[in-house]
């Protein structure tokens, strides 16, 4: 039934791992630059290494296969998931080599929470990071938010004949044109101008703020990608909070809200197409979701003393629910603030928000609008099931990209996927309690920690227990792969070092 890695699959998923290094060591060269031009010589030593260091891993395993042909299913899923490990080593190496982590696994912490778009960082001393370990940070955000594969396919990496695995292995299944590298150029672009939009208007709100021209260009440029990518990393120590903007915070919210929307819909409105995008269910699902939660949020901060100013209360309350639903992590208050001045119902609700996430083919994570919307559809179905003739069949259909059915199959993918969030947010939480941490805290970055949403309630620190860090990886980890692929993988591995059954034959 299952089926073992040969060593011909081990070469071929090597070859691929080592085009992706090859590949992540031409990122290493922004930062790099950056350091040169900036006069941080330090930092761009660091770059310089860990480019060697990628150049020759990459090299190395680039050639264990010259030729690798078409990928099967077995192989790309293997080459997915293990990409965002392989990626984050290689990224932890400069951040490591900074000082400003205490020791490797919080370097590691960081880059997996970097590429994966979750945000939380264990960083000592951010205010006086260098401007180019800063630009590494953000510029892990852009690959992991488009996808690593996404971004390699974007320049021709793979071709066709491997590109469409890999491409549908990373968890995506629509296709802004039938090309599957077209379509990752699309999203590049797409992407590229949003993020230069919003670096021009978030410069000009910088300056007004009193900063230094090229400071504001820095500074806006890495807040326009973590917006964008919904991925939280902030380049000051207080996050957004730091900027006390009303209009950088407005700005902000509008960059995560756009971030967080399938990119193949943002296709139908530049084809004219604004009724499909409307009437898509995952755009309905946002707009019901966000619409109910609000309301729920905003009577809960009623019964807190520190809320009872409307103006304050919109202020931070909708910049926290558009951070939290999007997975973004951004935060215009303290975590301090987030567990003693907000009400336990207003809490809850943040971390309700965050488990269910954004649109599937975004940069946002948690548990998706699609699969909710789904799951609420199935629902239907089996309540007019029960309600209709034997001999009747009832037919239940949404718009997706076009006119869909609600199938058995489909059901049961989104209620696996709904289970498995619900089962680690609950494994995550339980190591939380067993080191001594508040129950409701525990749960809180759990969830935040699988969603890939990074808001934090003060647990994430360079001083936590290194085995909560570490699964706290696995779930940024898991997260982010939404988990089959990461699922699929473990059973291959198991399966390939379990020893083969021999079968005897009885002499007569």
């Amino acid at each position: 039934m299952w089926q073992r890695f040969s060593l011909y699959d081990v070469r071929v998923i090597g070859h691929y791992l080592g085009v992706l290094i090859l590949f992540f060591s031409f990122a290493l060269l922004v930062p790099f630059v950056v350091a040169i031009a900036c006069g941080e010589w330090k930092p761009a030593t660091h770059y310089l290494l860990t480019i060697g260091i990628a150049l020759v891993v990459g090299s190395g395993l680039r050639f264990l296969r010259i030729e690798p042909g078409r990928l099967n299913r077995q192989q790309a899923l293997a080459v997915t998931g293990l990409a965002w490990i392989v990626i984050a080593l290689v990224a932890a190496i400069p951040l490591h080599l900074s000082g400003h982590y205490a020791n490797p696994l919080d370097a590691f912490f960081e880059s997996v929470s970097g590429v994966t778009t979750t945000g939380a960082t264990v960083v000592q001393d951010l205010n006086h990071l260098s401007v180019a370990d800063n630009t590494w940070r953000f510029v892990m955000h852009y690959i992991g938010g488009l996808g690593l594969i996404v971004v390699a396919m974007s320049f021709g990496l793979f071709g066709k004949r491997a590109g469409a695995s890999l491409y549908s292995s990373e968890g995506r299944s629509e296709h802004v044109v039938p090309n599957v590298v077209q379509t990752t150029q699309i999203i590049a672009k797409i992407s590229l101008v949003v993020i230069f939009i919003a670096t021009a208007l978030l410069t000009i709100l910088c300056i007004f703020l009193g900063m230094e021209p090229i400071r504001a260009i820095f500074q806006s440029l890495w807040l326009a990608i973590s917006g964008f990518t919904t991925g939280g990393f902030a380049p000051m120590g207080e996050s957004v909070l730091y900027y006390h903007s009303i209009g950088l915070e407005i700005v902000l919210m509008v960059l995560m809200i756009i971030g967080t929307i399938n990119f193949v819909l943002y296709t139908e409105i530049i084809r004219g197409r604004t009724a499909a995008f409307f009437r898509d269910l995952e755009i309905r699902t946002m707009v019901v979701w966000l619409s109910v939660m609000t309301l729920v949020f905003a009577a809960a901060l009623t019964a807190t003393a520190s809320f009872s100013d409307l103006g304050a209360m919109l202020r931070r309350g909708l910049f926290m629910i558009i951070s939290a639903f999007s997975t973004t992590g951004f935060q215009n208050i303290t975590s301090n603030q987030l567990t003693t001045v907000f009400s336990s119902g207003a809490f809850l609700v943040i971390a309700v928000v965050m488990a269910v996430g954004g649109s599937s083919g975004s940069t946002a994570g948690g548990i998706k609008f699609q699969r909710i919307g789904v799951i609420a559809k199935s629902i239907v179905v089996t309540i007019k099931e029960a309600l209709a003739p034997d001999s009747a069949r009832v037919v239940v259909d949404y718009n997706h990209i076009g006119r869909r059915l609600i199938s058995p199959e489909l059901a049961k993918n989104a209620m696996t996927v709904f289970a498995l969030y619900i089962i680690t947010y609950a494994i995550g939480a339980l190591v939380g309690i067993a080191y001594g941490y508040d129950a409701t805290q525990a749960i809180f970055e759990s969830v935040a920690m699988t969603s890939n949403a990074g808001v934090t309630s003060g647990i994430v620190a360079p001083d936590m227990p290194k085995v909560l860090e570490t699964v706290y990886i696995f779930q940024m980890w898991a997260g982010r792969l939404e988990f089959v692929t990461l699922l699929a993988l473990i059973v291959e591995i198991i399966v390939s070092f379990k020893p083969r059954r021999r079968i005897g034959v009885n002499a007569s």
